[in-house]
């Protein structure tokens, strides 16, 4: 079992920046790809990055590429997203996800799942 618990979210205007976090917990969340999504009011589930936990290797959604930065700390089991020129599309419930062996685009491929953190980005 894997347990993941998000932070960071809030209020920010556009342009600004937010860091969210993801401390993760378990025997073998190490073993697998961690990702964020997120998901606005009336939408599906989007990806937004995804790291595979064992050699740092990255992937980014194209809506979000160049202005988010994901990246991941060994020593405190967390998980992070850098957010830069935040817009008022960014808008969401953010997720951490796990429980995958490749950071997948897909919902679907994710046995575990973070509560969310509200992001607001403001006009």
């Amino acid at each position: 079992q894997v347990q993941l618990v998000e932070s960071g979210g809030g209020l920010v205007q556009t342009g600004g920046s937010l860091r969210l976090s993801c401390a993760a917990s378990g025997r073998t969340f190490s073993s697998y790809a961690m990702a964020w999504f997120r998901q606005a009011p009336g939408k599906e589930r989007e990806f937004v990055a995804g790291v595979l936990w064992s050699d740092g290797s990255t992937r980014y959604g194209d809506s979000v590429r160049g202005r988010f930065t994901i990246s991941r700390d060994n020593a405190k089991n967390t998980m992070y997203l850098q957010m830069n020129s935040l817009k008022p599309e960014d808008t969401a419930v953010y997720y951490c996800a796990s429980g995958t062996p490749w950071p997948s685009s897909l919902a679907s491929a994710y046995r575990y799942w973070g509560q969310g953190t509200q992001v607001t980005v403001s006009s």
